[in-house]
């Protein structure tokens, strides 16, 4: 019986030995942040736009790590009132992975990154600056500046770290953003004004041909009436 029992467990250790690599390197996001405590809405907001499962997945799937900015609850209530309900559901999107690098970085490894940083919001890059003398780092959207200030992970793959402030993309809170582009001109017809030129009025507009006529009429006839009645009065 041990003698059958021994080459099944030889079978089957490395499944067991791939499962316990597995749930290793599987990293719990939402543990992280809700660890840290002050973190309820960028949980919240992850949660509603069917972001967290995506991260994980992209996370165990990457040879390159990834790294969060997370904004505390305190940087969300600091935004001006409406600043959300503003935005629709794929702005939300694009905002919340504004904070999320392509990429593990320590601390250290953000204060000389090139900029613009990727994010996973595509195009929208972050701008990263060290504090001379300091390990600190500053963050930049061209719209706010803030530090990161704490380290809830540094670690690889991952690298999570507290921003006390929502990274406004410049794209959605910049000086142009929001502006609609300038209104087509609709199609014009043979009667349509030129543009800028205010229509004419009646009282502007010359006589009707057939006013003119007839006034000409009237002039005719009261002359043949007279030349009528010269004749009569040289006859009689």
């Amino acid at each position: 019986m041990a003698s059958t029992a021994l080459p099944l467990l030889l079978l089957l250790l490395p499944f067991v030995l791939f499962s316990q690599t597995l749930a290793q390197t599987s990293i719990n996001i939402t543990g992280i942040l809700a660890e840290g405590g002050q973190f309820s809405t960028f949980l919240r907001l992850l949660g509603e736009s069917n972001l967290i499962s995506q991260l994980e997945n992209q996370l165990d799937n990457s040879h390159e790590g990834m790294t969060i900015l997370a904004p505390s609850d305190n940087g969300f209530n600091a935004l001006k009132s409406g600043t959300l309900n503003s935005l629709n559901d794929q702005q939300k999107s694009q905002l919340l992975l504004f904070h999320v690098l392509s990429k593990f970085y320590t601390v250290t490894d953000l204060q000389t990154v090139s900029n613009p940083t990727r994010t996973l919001a595509g195009d929208w890059g972050l701008n990263f600056t060290g504090q001379p003398n300091s390990n600190q780092v500053n963050v930049s959207t061209g719209v706010v500046t803030v530090e990161i200030n704490n380290k809830l992970r540094e670690k690889s793959p991952l690298g999570v770290y507290v921003v006390d402030q929502v990274l406004l993309p410049d794209a959605l809170f910049g000086k142009h953003a929001g502006v609609p582009p300038p209104r087509a001109p609709g199609p014009r017809t043979d009667n349509s004004p030129d543009e800028g030129t205010a229509p004419e009025s009646d009282a502007a507009n010359p006589a009707s041909d057939e006013t003119d006529g007839g006034v000409r009429n009237g002039v005719g006839l009261g002359l043949v009436l007279g030349i009528g009645l010269i004749a009569i009065s040289l006859i009689f």
